[in-house]
């Protein structure tokens, strides 16, 4: 199967080198007084880093409560029991299986072994011994295996955990890296396999080499035994793009291959390469679309008339890939959207369709079959209230397998297979409760915005949970690029947080998926502000109800979150007792020049132009002020994140303590990318300091 997706899932794909923008941003730059702590690992910087943590981790990882609560994570994320989640390649299941020092084992078995509670696995590498051996701390980042014998992979090696990898070719059989094979250096690079002796690779390939964004902007076909400087060029996208990838379908009766340009985050092109030509694939640059088999399917981000028909932002449409080639726009609706309703995603199995969608968050899962007299849809089995289910794997080239993974916040995750068909899925893996999920409830409530819309938002709280405005509350959200927060187990906010008597509310705001395009397209670039005002007011609702009061309620979010939650400190700061900031974004003004930040100038605008305007009222490091009371608040960054930086994090606590603002504090990983520790140690450590923070800070 090929997906060929723009939009935040595909982008989120894409790979290169973190970049550091073009000269314009030095006039901002001057203007810094903090500016020098975007200078990653320049000495006076580090040693600032270092004196910040020291402070962090004596006030609070001294405590009691602090290692009891990183234990019970390390427990949780060390377990034996955790679901090893697999991929179908062939005739064997394929897994990775990490250990709390970051590193562990590619392994692989095979169905009839993993029915068992205790399967054989074959190793194939341990990266902990190539850690040990190399004197580099390598993680995990995903192998593509050539189809059909599946023998020769391209493995994904990242140094400390960053998005860059180096890839290798191995040899599946001989259990091995081939000799000579294909190898690229440190890179945030796309390679996907032709044949034995040919891929398709885009990275850096030297000066020029890359988009603004700092991805590649060349995509070439590589013979094998040839020096890279010698592949072919297949196109060459423009500086101002995004980034480029190509591949070749090898399905037997409709090979072909396809060339995807990612304009900037949700705009792009689809081209078919036909015997050394390009020809455009005439779908809308914001759609998301996916060509499998004898199919086409796109899902247009806004309305789109083809043909006699205007369809609606949102829907999934359907026709044959050759008549849509051959000028016809006759296609069937898979799926409409509606106020409630809004499209998840979609898997290929052999012959059939599995759509998933949310109705107010809730999931739903249908079986769509093509024939004859049309499409045909039955439903598949019911998904629990307040849980969601996954279709985590398929086996499009072989027959109508699927992999469903169901979870919710008090459920524990579940693994089932099935074939279309074959009757009932069947139960293969169950991960065990954790932390007691049966002393818990969880509700669904609606908050109004400032303009007048309902915004959802899942409580988890205490069974009898008293009313009384006096509970720690944990308020979590996000809230951009699309993505949708839906319910699912976390055990570790369940040890840390839950089993301490805290609340827990997942908001879901606008700027995420939760209700098509138009809820994400609510909170873009100048509409952003929408965002924080919807996250405003689940807070005030959460107060409304009893549940809490602003003395104990506090906010987290990472990344986009970070931002959000940034932006809850500057603006809102009465709403909150506490605040958790993670691998945020909080520098508006020079973001895109810090990291892969101009990735994102389609989510929030280019604030070296007139969007700076509307960018600087959502920008927490421009609103800072002295003498205003600010809530408590911690950062965590990594210094090895190549994605946001650790730069927006340090440039904001140095800022507020140089305003002489209290209870300002930060820790920073020395290893770890964007969002995660390199190891299970850290990860746990990390995640005990937050809740361990919020905890004591929301007394």
């Amino acid at each position: 199967m090929q997906r060929w997706q723009v939009g935040a899932a595909g982008a989120l794909a894409l790979a290169g080198l973190a970049h550091a923008g073009p000269d314009t941003a030095a006039s901002a730059a001057d203007d810094d007084a903090y500016a020098w702590l975007e200078q990653i690992d320049a000495p006076r910087a580090l040693d600032w880093v270092r004196a910040h943590n020291a402070a962090t981790s004596a006030r609070f990882m001294a405590s009691r409560d602090f290692e009891s609560s990183r234990k019970r994570l390390l427990e949780v994320f060390d377990s034996q029991v955790r679901i090893p989640y697999v991929e179908r390649m062939g005739d064997h299941l394929y897994n990775f299986w990490a250990e709390g020092t970051g590193a562990g084992v590619w392994r692989r078995t095979t169905l009839e072994e993993y029915r068992k509670p205790f399967p054989e696995w074959t190793t194939l590498i341990n990266l902990t011994r190539l850690s040990r051996a190399s004197g580099a701390h390598w993680v995990w980042r995903g192998a593509q295996c050539l189809k059909p014998e599946y023998r020769r992979c391209l493995v994904s090696l990242s140094p400390g955990g960053r998005d860059a990898v180096e890839i290798r070719e191995f040899d599946v059989a001989q259990k091995a890296f081939v000799d000579d094979g294909f190898v690229l250096p440190l890179a945030k690079s796309t390679v996907n396999w032709i044949d034995q002796d040919h891929v398709y690779v885009a990275t850096d390939f030297g000066p020029g080499s890359l988009t603004d964004a700092g991805y590649p902007r060349i995509v070439k076909q590589w013979r094998r035994g040839t020096p890279l400087e010698s592949a072919i060029t297949v196109f060459q996208a423009g500086r101002a793009d995004l980034a480029v990838s190509a591949s070749h379908d090898a399905t037997a009766g409709f090979e072909r291959d396809l060339v995807a340009v990612a304009k900037d985050f949700f705009h792009g092109e689809l081209y078919l390469r036909h015997d050394g030509r390009l020809v455009r694939i005439d779908v809308p640059s914001d759609a998301r679309f996916d060509v499998h088999r004898e199919w086409l399917l796109v899902e247009p981000r806004s309305p789109w008339t083809a043909g006699a028909t205007t369809w609606p932002a949102g829907s999934l449409l359907a026709m044959r890939f050759d008549a849509f080639l051959a000028g016809s726009r006759d296609f069937v609706p898979l799926f409409r959207p509606d106020p409630h309703a809004a499209l998840s995603s979609w898997s290929w199995t052999r012959n059939h369709l599995l759509l998933e969608t949310l109705v107010d968050v809730q999931s739903r899962l249908e079986v769509l079959t093509p024939g004859e007299g049309g499409w045909q849809r039955a439903p598949m089995a019911a998904t629990p209230e307040h849980s969601a289910v996954r279709v985590v794997d398929t086996d499009p080239d072989r027959g109508d397998e699927y992999w469903l993974s169901v979870a919710g916040f008090l459920t524990p995750s579940a693994l089932q297979r099935g074939e279309i068909g074959a009757g009932q899925a069947e139960p293969l893996k169950h991960q065990p409760d954790f932390f007691g999920a049966a002393w818990y409830d969880v509700s669904q409530h609606f908050a109004t915005s400032t303009d007048g819309t309902r915004v959802p938002y899942f409580q988890i709280a205490p069974r009898g949970m008293q009313a009384d405005g006096r509970n720690r509350t944990l308020l979590y959200g996000y809230g951009g690029f699309g993505v949708s927060q839906r319910p699912s187990y976390n055990a570790s906010l369940g040890r840390a947080w839950l089993q301490r008597g805290g609340v827990y509310v997942v908001a879901n705001i606008r700027g995420g998926g939760e209700y098509g395009p138009a809820w994400h397209d609510a909170a873009l670039r100048a509409g952003r502000p929408r965002a924080y005002e919807d996250f405003a007011a689940v807070a005030r609702d959460l107060v409304r109800r009893g549940v809490t009061s602003p003395a104990h309620l506090g906010a987290e979010g990472t990344s986009n979150g970070g931002l959000l939650v940034g932006n809850m400190l500057t603006a809102y700061p009465d709403l909150f007792g506490a605040i958790a900031c993670e691998f945020p974004l909080l520098d508006m003004r020079r973001y895109p020049h810090i990291a892969a930040g101009a990735s994102w100038l389609a989510e929030y605008g280019d604030p070296d132009g007139a969007d700076w305007d509307y960018l600087q009222r959502v920008s927490p490091y421009a609103n800072l002020r002295a003498q205003t009371r600010y809530p408590p608040v911690l950062f965590v960054t990594s210094t090895r994140d190549d994605r946001v930086g650790p730069a927006h994090a340090r440039k904001m606590a140095a800022r507020m303590e140089g305003l002489g603002l209290k209870d300002v504090w930060l820790y920073e990983n020395v290893e770890g990318g964007h969002g995660a520790g390199a190891s299970d140690r850290d990860e746990a450590k990390m995640q005990a300091l937050v809740y361990e923070f919020l905890w004591t800070k929301l007394q």
